[in-house]
């Protein structure tokens, strides 16, 4: 069964950090362009961020500049979403997707997604 599980979120305070995870199961990350998005409750879903098959990054969300970081273990075929001085504003559901594009480009039409996990920030 080919998959996307995410793993990580939590409930963390304002100022903390997590790293969310996304394992492929079924199929090889390694060509494939990964994105995060997210879902606050009552918003729509955002991009955050992307990583390509060959490693470079990009930024979909300001608001998260200079505090989220992706990365990827394709001997691990797991993307992570590392995340630093966490806000209230960033609860959302994190979503992992999947795309056979060679480079990042914004869009919901992905070959993958990962149910989500849940990241609460909250004191």
């Amino acid at each position: 069964q080919l998959q996307l599980v995410e793993s990580g979120g939590g409930l963390v305070q304002p100022g903390g950090s997590l790293r969310l995870s996304c394992a492929a199961s079924g199929f090889t990350l390694d060509y494939y362009t990964i994105s995060w998005f997210r879902q606050a409750p009552g918003k729509e879903r955002e991009g955050v961020l992307c990583i390509s098959s060959s490693g470079d990054s990009t930024n979909y969300a300001d608001s998260v500049k200079g505090r989220f970081t992706i990365s990827r273990d394709n001997a691990k075929n797991t993307v992570y979403l590392r995340m630093i001085s966490l806000k209230p504003e960033d609860t959302a559901v994190y979503y992992c997707a999947a795309s056979r594009l060679r480079r990042c480009v914004l869009s919901d039409a992905m070959d993958y997604w990962g149910k989500g996990t849940l990241v609460t920030v909250s004191s």
